[in-house]
Order: structure tokens, then sequence, then C-alpha cells
């Protein structure tokens, strides 16, 4: 690596900005929490994690609590899309991808099946 690359390197890891986004999520109440390791399996992120809320408004206010948590906590700008709806909203931290689904829409897609052979780890 060269000198460049260190100096611009974060100061974070992936695991630090996965830690902060399950303690977010938990801490809003989502539901049916899913952890999966994306490292050797793609290159658009380390880690993805998918949680429930139960309602449009709560999909939304986890969004943007995880958003303005990251953006506090790491200086991190994070991009997300969907949260007019609030059905799916997905938030794209750079190492860590985070969708915040209605149940019903989680069943529906089923997202989860796509990453989850042995690597998904159920949390709160």
């Amino acid at each position: 690596m060269s000198e460049t690359a260190t100096a611009t390197a974060p100061a974070y890891t992936s695991e630090e900005i996965l830690a902060a986004v399950l303690k977010s999520v938990d801490d809003d109440k989502a539901e049916d929490v899913v952890q999966i390791d994306l490292r050797g399996r793609s290159d658009v992120a380390d880690y993805m994690v998918i949680c429930s809320g139960r309602s449009s408004r709560q999909v939304a206010a986890i969004s943007e609590k995880l958003v303005d948590r990251l953006k506090q906590d790491f200086r991190l700008q994070s991009k997300m899309e969907g949260k007019e709806t609030g059905d799916w909203v997905l938030i794209d931290t750079g190492d860590v991808i985070v969708h915040v689904f209605r149940p019903e829409v989680r069943d529906f897609y089923q997202l989860e099946k796509m990453w989850l052979p042995g690597s998904a780890h159920r949390g709160a």
C-alpha cells in the first residue's frame, strides 16, 4: 500500500461499522435482524444487514436514525434510497449494506435467500 493510500484510509474498519449498524437497529427495535458476511463473495461490500420494521413509519425511523448515528460517530455520508415509501430502505455505508423492510415486502423479495447459505447470523 502506498503512503497516499494509507493517508486516506478510513479511521474505522468494516467490523466497527457493522457493530454500529447492529447496535443502532437493535436500539430502534428492528426485528429479525440478519447479518451476512460478504467478504470474498462480493466486491460491493464486506457485510450486509437485513432487518424489518413493523410499519412504514418505523422502517423510515430506523433508517434515518442509522444514517444520523453513522454520520455523527464516523463522519460517514451514507447513501439512502426508498425512505419516502418506507417499504424497503437501502442504506449504503460503503463497507456495510443495510436493508430495512416492512415484513410483507421482505417476505416477497426474500433477499437473504440469495446470500444465506451458511453465512448468516441471526441476532436481536
